[in-house]
């Protein structure tokens, strides 16, 4: 008897998460539609993509309640952001739209110094990188005045603190701190943040089939929209998940500058697996592990190659990648800015450099965490080597693999 009141709870809970927060496209749409007062979601479509989500987090996921809370919410707020974007957007003249010229988008392996290399050159002040909050709360434009809409984009990341265990130790953002890509590509609904908050299978095979144009379309529009209040710099822009749309990145943004970050793969699984867990967490009921550890070792050797084979496949673009390594980047910050700077054939001015050189100072005062091994969390230390020599090959990374095994 008490082991079915056990289940009894859970269920009930269930049942009445799903009836509160509903997760199928047409009632996400009405509600944004009824909210805003308005009807038309602009480009690109948001069907199919919603509808492949939500099937894919209602059936797949392994959503609790929570976090079908949590979802819903977020779900709902892109819809109607799109509704009011789209809106704003019509009364805009396409021909008075600023370019955007020569962007540059930082990529690599997750965990692997990319995010460090975004706040690093962000200290530059003719470099533009969009915050988190007026990515939270893109209406109206952004101006050059301090608005509200960075107190509640930091009260909302306070609350994610408190939500999402160790939230700080693996993703320590701000509301001024500089924010992903993917943030941006999630109001398309075509967006690898799904991917990576969530277990949706279905929906990132739709993703892969698909392809991100219409996100990088979208995104290009969005970045005009941001500027359209603010002088024109040289945007820098981040995330790791460039690697799988670096077509579509170059077909949207054709005079584009990839840096690419490098680091060995046996501590970036480590690393990144943690951030799996955290945030799969906060919205899903626990997977087993080795099911996760599989599949994330998986999925990051297959970007790899998949990142291999397109600069193979377009030499011409050769002179538009710079690979920056994880060591050379935390061992000497201001050496690495310094070659990016000349890549780019752009000065890093004095004034830049040192503001670079206090985040520096700042960030070294840090507590680092001793990431777990991969024998800790029982992946085959010889069988990852094994599925990334390819890569380490190519960029001449080293795999010091001998330190993580056990004993």
């Amino acid at each position: 008897m008490k082991h079915k009141a056990g289940r009894f709870w859970p269920n009930i809970t269930q049942t009445l998460s799903r009836r509160l927060w509903p997760l199928d496209s047409l009632s996400l749409q009405e509600r944004a539609r009824r909210r805003t007062g308005l009807d038309d979601f602009g480009d690109p479509p948001v069907d199919p993509p919603l509808t492949i989500l939500t099937e894919s987090l209602q059936h797949e996921a392994g959503l609790h309640s929570p976090g079908r809370f949590l979802m819903h919410g977020h779900l709902s707020e892109i819809l109607e952001i799109r509704l009011r974007l789209a809106a704003a957007w019509r009364n805009e003249n396409p021909g008075g739209l600023m370019p955007i010229e020569k962007p540059v988008f930082i990529t690599g392996m997750p965990r692997s110094g990319s995010t460090f290399l975004h706040e690093l050159l962000s200290q530059d002040h003719e470099n533009r990188s969009p915050k988190v909050w007026e990515v939270m709360f893109p209406l109206p434009a952004p101006g050059p005045r301090r608005d509200m809409r960075v107190y509640r984009a930091g009260m909302r990341l306070w609350l994610f603190r408190r939500l999402a265990r160790r939230a700080d130790e693996v993703y320590p953002v701000r509301a001024e701190t500089p924010h992903e890509c993917v943030a941006i590509h999630s109001f398309t609904l075509q967006s690898e943040e799904f991917v990576t908050t969530c277990r949706v299978p279905s929906y990132e095979h739709y993703l892969r089939r698909t392809g991100l144009r219409a996100a990088y379309a979208w995104q290009k529009r969005f970045l005009q929209h941001l500027q359209s209040r603010l002088p024109a710099k040289r945007w820098v822009l981040k995330s790791p998940d460039h690697l799988y749309g670096l077509e579509e990145l170059f077909s949207v943004f054709p005079d584009a500058v990839v840096i690419q970050t490098h680091r060995d793969p046996i501590d970036v699984l480590s690393s990144s697996l943690q951030l799996t867990e955290t945030l799969h967490n906060l919205f899903a009921i626990p997977e087993p592990p080795n099911h996760a550890q599989e599949r994330e070792a998986r999925i990051l050797a297959a970007t790899m190659d998949r990142s291999i084979r397109f600069r193979d496949r377009h030499p011409e673009l050769a002179g538009r990648f710079l690979d920056v390594n994880y060591a050379e980047l935390v061992s000497d910050p201001l050496a690495t800015a310094s070659r990016i700077y000349e890549h780019m054939k752009a000065p890093l001015l004095p004034q830049a450099a040192e503001k670079m050189r206090n985040l520096v100072a700042m960030r070294s005062k840090y507590q680092r965490r001793r990431n777990p091994t991969l024998a800790d969390l029982g992946l085959d230390v010889a069988a990852e080597v094994r599925r990334f020599q390819n890569y380490c090959r190519r960029f001449d990374v080293p795999m010091t693999h001998a330190r993580h095994r056990p004993g």
